[in-house]
């Protein structure tokens, strides 16, 4: 942590009456956009430079309380929405996965799919309703203000995404509570149990799309995408469930790269987001490409 950082969170601190006299260590952890720092029993998150562009803080306060209400995610302690500055209570004797985790911490497949299953099925409303399609014209939008450019035939792939933009709303399912945003490192886990944080993009959403959103985050395989699917329906999942994962799998990699896009225009140090951007769109092609594909979105 540079001293910078440590004065911005004790800065921070000193607005947070809870935390307003901490004086002992602060310990950064982390963080792709914010920054994120351990403060004794809990955990302070300060947003990154340009986020107010695409998150709202409002909706991203009542999701995380009702995540929370859920039990899957830490209590929330404080929540400005004016600042963005969040703090919730520490996991303890929780790791923070990754996609090593997943594959070598024995179940963690099944209680990602668990704790997916509980947040799904709270029956908690999230304020904000998650459109793919939408979300992509509207990332787009902030995109044509910034000096990038898009990857060689991104829009003849959302052109070819109208089959499965169609397949969906043929067969609509309820919308539930939805993470959406369910990278690695937005998983705690004990052991016993997954706890999941971070509630910026949470919105109303097809279910589905968290459970294949994790699997392109963590590079599952097909056993850990059986496991993770087996553990939240409590059995083998039915043809058209798998089959609107493995879409989403292509479809989040296709609403990412526009996210890795705005964070390169940001300049964003965290990461090269060009490359994460060119990346995530040539994993949507090959996806979209293959029989398998075809054959799942049939099932839909």
């Amino acid at each position: 942590m540079t001293p910078e950082e440590e004065k911005d969170a004790r800065d921070a601190l000193r607005a947070i009456p809870a935390l307003a006299g901490h004086s002992g260590p602060i310990e950064r952890l982390g963080g792709l956009t914010n920054k994120v720092y351990r403060v004794g029993d809990h955990v302070l998150r300060i947003p990154g430079k340009g986020t107010e562009e695409y998150i709202n803080r409002d909706n991203e306060a009542v999701s995380a309380r009702v995540a929370a209400d859920a039990g899957v995610s830490p209590a929330v302690i404080h929540a400005d929405a004016r600042t963005g500055v969040m703090v919730t209570m520490l996991v303890p004797d929780a790791v923070t996965m990754s996609p090593e985790g997943f594959r070598n911490r024995a179940g963690s497949p099944a209680r990602a799919g668990e704790v997916f299953r509980k947040l799904h099925t709270s029956g908690g409303v999230f304020p904000f309703r998650f459109e793919l399609f939408a979300m992509i014209d509207d990332y787009l939008k902030v995109l044509a203000g910034k000096d990038v450019e898009l990857p060689d035939g991104y829009h003849d792939v959302v052109k070819e995404a109208d089959a499965v933009r169609a397949a969906l709303a043929r067969h609509p399912v309820p919308l539930v509570p939805c993470h959406c945003d369910p990278l690695c490192e937005n998983f705690i886990d004990d052991g016993r149990r997954m706890w999941v944080v971070d509630w910026e993009y949470s919105g109303m959403n097809d279910p589905m799309w968290d459970l294949g959103d994790l699997s392109v985050e963590g590079a599952f395989d097909a056993g850990q995408d059986m496991e993770m699917l087996s553990a939240y329906f409590g059995g083998a999942p039915s043809a058209a469930d798998h089959g609107r994962m493995v879409i989403y799998k292509a479809m989040c990699d296709l609403l990412w790269t526009l996210w890795g896009l705005i964070q390169h225009a940001n300049r964003n140090p965290a990461d090269d987001f060009a490359a994460y951007a060119l990346n995530r769109f040539n994993r949507c092609k090959a996806l979209m490409a293959t029989p398998a594909f075809a054959r799942h979105l049939a099932a839909v």
